[in-house]
């Protein structure tokens, strides 16, 4: 499995997974022109930009770790065209992070870890 599936594979799980915690999932994959967030959701009445970073080990530290500034400005700067986009301007949101470890041979989930609050915006 190369590193694109595997990725897509925990974008699957992580959604699975959020709806099973309560959230409701407004967007996947959601595009501009400075990047993408990966899921969109709502959890309760906050509005959810959230980042999935999917591994197979931790050789490079955990998933979240690979999240840098400008990944987080990049996420925060689409998370704003997201919110003004959908005139939502007033809602409450927050960003949250999905690592998840998964066997690259047999595809089993090792373990997920929701980051709630993960960072602000950049």
């Amino acid at each position: 499995m190369n590193n694109k599936d595997l990725g897509v594979l925990g974008e699957r799980i992580a959604e699975s997974y959020l709806t099973q915690m309560g959230y409701k999932i407004l967007e996947r994959n959601f595009r501009g022109s400075r990047g993408e967030i990966d899921i969109i959701a709502q959890d309760d009445d906050v509005i959810c930009f959230i980042e999935v970073k999917t591994r197979t080990g931790e050789v490079y530290g955990t998933p979240s770790e690979s999240i840098d500034i400008r990944k987080m400005a990049k996420i925060s700067h689409m998370a704003m065209m997201y919110l003004y986009k959908k005139k939502l301007r007033n809602k409450p949101c927050r960003f949250d992070v999905v690592e998840i470890w998964i066997d690259r041979d047999t595809e089993e989930v090792k373990r997920i870890n929701l980051i709630k609050d993960a960072f602000d915006f950049v």
